[in-house]
């Protein structure tokens, strides 16, 4: 046998790899191999798929260090990511329309593009991309045309911060409404810029300094009353106003200066995808950095393909396009996720390896990639450095309760971390709340209301911590709890399924292996498990080792046989039942 060599020789390897390949790497029979795992208590076969915990074992024995080999994403990914500074090029800023419903969002876009993008042409402009871009004689805007805010923090939850600029449009003669105070909180969380628009001064109804002061509540102080956001009288039904809201975009990007290198391969954000009778799978991008061209390989999300075309706003067909450039793409295999980031490989064969292994890493992890924290959990990753300020979003029944629950927070004595409220409002918790919490890693508090029944399902899927109160102190002690990192998570129990014991197995270096039939639900391995004789609980533990045939699996349903064995037990008998259950956290509810 090898002795252990010192000191340790890396050696990098790409795990999951079987036992044979191990062996293969470092010079030994895979028998030799298969006898230590079968002393670290793992029954292994020659092609037996090992993961890193049992590689970095066996590689100490034999005076290794293992070191993860990096996978061909990860080194496009970190090419992408070095910049040279002098290839750096200033890119049109990015703008997204954002309001009330009926305060002439859609209307002020039309009005833009009509002015615009269509001077001088016959038959207008085919609007099939979410977005375009406007040529002016002191730069380029590039619009993105969103329902609304809720899709612009989908977005963002997705990873996708594509929106560089925000104009909040606002009605001279309604002001500020609820749609508006929501529309504004989601463009703070993301810390973009904001630029009001205030639209229908045409209107003889229009009161643009009651609607400043309301800005000004909200803190949004104007440039004319000494503040720093720029605020546009605009019509969109006259046309007047819309030259200077421009202009103050073109501004607030020369302050943000956007650059970006065009030399590069592109990357991107998809804004749509679909499938279309002629085209077959259609995606609208949005390129962020480098420039694309077809024929270019491109991999977004678990999708890959080769451009076969792409098409301005207008239907034009492009050959390449630039950083901040909208296009309609045609040659993905098929139809990406909004919000799904794209990048360029080097040729097709790396771009289908790269979205093979994200298919296979995504059936591996049917759990969802979370981005929310929890209360239980939030000083914990304070306590890592990793969060300053537990975010909060604020629901009550009337703005009284809402104005003194929040007061009774922001009381607190926080000196390692602060609260903060990204979006306090009156009315039950819904979709955009649990979008905004999503995206921006926050806790939702209601006070007297419920969940939508729309909310409840997405809350459910995006794993957001969401908490319903009767009695303002309870919610202060909650989150004085997890500031102080003493919040008790509520467990609760819930049966995954049972199998009864058949036949048990002497497997040396192992120990006992039960031969079972499932009888209800399924079994998973790792799942929490207890033995039952009768009506006696021997033992509590976890699945250990969960096979069928000689093959490790996940997972045994209902009426599979299958061998399985409980961490630190081994006295199995015949007629046994093995009960397999998960603990959940869930969020306390009075």
């Amino acid at each position: 046998m090898a002795a252990a060599a010192a000191p340790s020789k890396p050696l990098a390897l790409k795990v999951p790899l079987t036992v044979k390949e191990l062996a293969e790497k470092i010079y030994v029979s895979p028998g030799e191999l298969i006898k230590h795992l079968l002393g670290m208590r793992v029954l292994a076969t020659i092609n037996q798929l090992l993961t890193e915990e049992p590689v970095e074992k066996l590689l100490k024995i034999y005076g290794y260090q293992y070191e993860r080999m990096q996978t061909l994403e990860e080194k496009i990914e970190a090419g992408h990511e070095e910049e040279d500074s002098s290839k750096l090029k200033p890119r049109p800023p990015v703008v997204t329309f954002m309001g009330h419903v009926d305060h002439g969002k859609t209307s002020l876009l039309d009005a833009i593009r009509q002015t615009r993008v269509v001077e001088g042409e016959a038959g207008g402009i085919t609007q099939h991309i979410g977005a375009y871009r406007v040529m002016l004689p002191k730069g380029t805007i590039a619009f993105l045309d969103t329902p609304g805010h809720e899709a612009f923090t989908a977005m963002r939850a997705r990873g996708a911060n594509v929106t560089d600029i925000v104009v909040l449009v606002v009605a001279a003669d309604d002001g500020i409404m609820p749609q508006t105070e929501e529309a504004l909180d989601h463009a703070k969380a993301a810390e973009a810029t904001i630029v009001v628009a205030l639209n229908k001064m045409d209107k003889p109804s229009a009161n643009p300094e009651r609607v400043k002061k309301q800005l000004m509540e909200h803190g949004l102080m104007s440039e004319e009353w000494g503040g720093k956001t720029i605020v546009v009288p605009v019509s969109a039904k006259t046309g007047a106003g819309i030259d200077q809201l421009l202009e103050a975009i073109l501004l607030e990007a020369e302050v943000l200066e956007l650059k970006a290198d065009s030399t590069r391969t592109a990357r991107g954000v998809v804004l749509e995808g679909k499938l279309t009778k002629g085209g077959g799978p259609v995606a609208h991008v949005m390129v962020q950095n480098g420039t694309l061209r077809v024929g270019d390989a491109v991999v977004s999300g678990t999708v890959w393909g080769k451009v076969r075309a792409m098409l301005d706003a207008r239907g034009h067909r492009l050959e390449e396009a630039g950083p901040s450039t909208p296009v309609e793409l045609l040659g993905l295999g098929g139809v990406p996720k909004a919000g799904d980031t794209f990048l360029t490989a080097p040729d097709e064969r790396q771009a289908r390896e790269i979205a093979t292994a994200r298919q296979e890493k995504f059936r591996e992890s049917k759990e969802p990639v979370r981005r929310a924290v929890t209360l239980e959990e939030f000083h914990q990753q304070m306590e890592a450095g990793k969060l300053k300020s537990l975010n909060l979003i604020l629901k009550a029944d009337v703005q009284g309760s809402a104005e003194a629950l929040r007061g009774s927070l922001e009381k607190l004595p926080t000196d390692r971390a602060s609260l903060k409220f990204l979006h306090v409002a009156v009315g039950a918790v819904n979709e955009s709340d649990i979008l905004l919490a999503e995206a921006s890693s926050a806790v939702v508090i209601g006070f007297n209301v419920q969940m939508t029944p729309e909310a409840e399902v997405l809350a459910k899927e995006e794993r957001v911590d969401v908490r319903l109160y009767r009695i303002i102190y309870e919610a202060v002690n909650d989150i004085t709890a997890a500031l102080e990192g003493l919040l008790e998570p509520k467990l609760i129990e819930q049966s995954l399924g049972r199998a009864k014991v058949l036949q048990v197995f002497r497997v040396t270096k192992v120990g006992a292996v039960a031969g079972c039939q499932v009888i209800k639900g399924k079994i998973l391995r790792n799942a929490h498990a207890r033995v039952w004789r009768g009506q006696e609980k021997l033992h509590q533990g976890k699945v250990d080792t969960l096979k069928r045939f000689k093959d490790d699996v996940k997972e045994v349903t209902e009426g599979i046989q299958c061998g399985l064995s409980v961490s630190g037990f081994n006295d199995y008998q015949p007629d046994d039942v093995i009960e397999a259950f998960e603990v959940q956290q869930i969020a306390q509810k009075l």
